[in-house]
């Protein structure tokens, strides 16, 4: 066996016409000078960042923006816009990266989120701001898988040690942020800075990436894909699919009654279910009848490598109660123990805390052998661990114990959030790991949006049992906000409330993350501690016999 690699040109990489005639990527390591590399990682992380910061940032702003707009109505579809958008859109932007090349995939998907973040501030009304979120949230989208791609692609060999790492950092800094600044903007001044300020920092991350891209002879080179190429049915399914299914459960969540058994939840759940299995039965015949000749959007060739599979399992259910946390957590700190947003906000600071430990420890460990395995289990352990503790806290005493429990679950996110980002590099084959990085950020962004839909059916739901008959219905949504006092037994029946509804979701998320636990043992290989620094082979040719 020997493999086939080519030099190219900057055409081949940025999605011109080339010479290259092979039908998959066929890499040879990238000559980047380091100091120029982390010069450009700084542009792709400020985007990456800010594209996951706004799925959160607006967390501890919700109301405010409700009263501010005159309607509290729906006014969770100003978070819920952002994030069905940026769900169904992952994958797809990676493909789409393919045709167009990586640069200008990246400042297409720039652009579109610079834009609708400055409109959704200028927003006049409610349906307006939710219909600029949601345009805002195709090109986050875009940010967030395409840095996935970028990143490992780019990374000279002696850093790629540190590549998981940073990616698991700013993934779990940004989200933990994201109400820390929400609550600091939407105290001290408008909330709408909370979409200006991607202005001035898009504007600066969008041109140190222009302006550190590399030359020609220094990029990895692969075949340019055509339109003709481009697989348009699998993208509008994983989008239907991956959105139905989501919209279905947040749909029953905010609904006030009870309506399980009822066509608005059922129609859009089913048709969301009968997407994903449409899914997987026409990248299956599109892969017997094309071959080569197309490139998947969600190539299944990769789920029978058992290693990748327990990686995309376990990033799916740790994606849920993590991002549970970061929607609840500080909802239980406003309501139950009286912080105000900042402060509430700041109480997450010790699971960002600890997500940086757990990634660079992650990192470090998976430097020269694979451990990747035993990392993705530990850091199901410890998030099942600390969303389990978690299931005793009820009074606003309990706030300290929280917050250790927090460090246990922001440990475990980041070391399998970097293990799942290095397992890619490893385990998918070269001309894959485009759709590879995508479908990881698909499926963390699918569990992580359930998680936030359970959230609020477990809200909705204690709401409504706690609270009937003692708090008007403008009460029970602005629980004193609007400056109108509330009694004490009032303020209890809300303690109670709110405190079951914690409770409730994270016994759901000690569940969901203790299935991860089972998945991630599911892709046990005994022997396999090959250096993670060797890619796997790109594109290989049968010699003569």
């Amino acid at each position: 066996m020997k493999q086939l690699g080519f030099q190219g040109t900057q055409s081949d990489f940025d999605g011109q016409p080339g010479v290259n005639s092979l039908s998959n990527l066929a890499v040879i390591d990238p000559v980047i000078p380091p100091w120029r590399f982390w010069l450009l990682s700084v542009g792709v992380c400020l985007g990456l960042f800010l594209s996951l910061i706004d799925s959160s940032i607006v967390a501890t702003s919700l109301y405010t923006i409700g009263a501010d707009l005159g309607t509290v109505d729906s006014v969770n579809w100003v978070a819920l816009a952002y994030t069905l958008a940026y769900l169904g859109c992952a994958v797809t932007f990676a493909s789409f990266s393919d045709v167009v090349g990586r640069r200008n995939a990246f400042v297409i998907a720039y652009v579109i989120f610079f834009a609708f973040s400055l409109a959704c501030g200028f927003a006049r009304d409610l349906p307006q701001l939710i219909a600029f979120r949601a345009l805002q949230g195709i090109g986050g989208s875009g940010l967030y898988s395409l840095s996935m791609v970028i990143l490992p692609e780019l990374c000279p060999v002696e850093l790629r040690q540190y590549i998981g790492s940073v990616i698991g950092l700013v993934i779990t800094g940004s989200g933990v942020l994201g109400p820390v600044l929400g609550g600091i903007l939407a105290q001290y001044g408008s909330w709408r800075w909370v979409f200006w300020i991607n202005g001035p920092v898009g504007f600066l991350s969008l041109s140190i990436f222009v302006v550190t891209w590399p030359k020609a002879d220094r990029l990895p080179v692969f075949r340019k894909r055509s339109w003709r190429d481009f697989d348009y049915i699998g993208s509008l399914l994983v989008i239907a699919a991956s959105v139905l299914v989501v919209y279905a459960f947040q749909n029953a969540g905010e609904a006030p009654r009870v309506v399980w058994g009822e066509a608005i939840f059922i129609v859009p759940l089913v048709v969301g279910v009968l997407g994903w299995a449409a899914l997987i039965a026409w990248e299956y015949m599109a892969s017997v009848r094309f071959g080569n000749q197309f490139s998947p959007v969600f190539p299944i060739r990769l789920f029978r490598n058992r290693a990748y599979t327990a990686g995309a399992m376990s990033t799916l259910f740790l994606g849920y109660p993590y991002l549970l946390l970061i929607y609840s957590f500080p909802l239980r700190a406003q309501v139950v123990s009286g912080k105000s947003a900042l402060i509430a906000g700041i109480m997450l600071l010790p699971m960002l805390g600890s997500s940086a430990l757990g990634s660079a420890i992650s990192g470090r460990i998976n430097a020269q052998k694979n451990f990747l395995w035993e990392t993705l289990l530990v850091g199901a352990c410890f998030m099942t661990l600390g969303v389990g503790l978690s299931t005793t806290i009820s009074e606003a005493d309990d706030d300290p114990r929280a917050l250790g429990f927090l460090t246990f679950s922001g440990l475990g996110f980041g070391l399998s959030t970097a293990a799942a980002t290095i397992l890619v590099t490893v385990e998918a084959p070269l001309q894959d790991q485009a759709p590879a990085q995508g479908i990881l950020a698909q499926l963390r962004v699918l569990g992580g949006s359930l998680g936030i839909s359970t959230s609020t059916i477990f809200v909705h739901a204690e709401t409504r049992k706690h609270l009937s008959g003692i708090l008007t219905e403008r009460e029970s949504v602005m629980l004193g906000r609007d400056g109108n006092a509330l009694s004490r037994q009032k303020w209890e029946a809300i303690h109670v409330a709110y405190s079951e509804a914690f409770r409730k979701g994270m016994i759901s998320a000690a569940v969901v993350s203790g299935i991860a636990i089972f998945l991630t043992l599911s892709g046990y290989r005994h022997g396999q501690r090959e250096s993670r620094n060797r890619r796997r082979e790109p594109l290989q040719a049968e010699e003569p016999n």
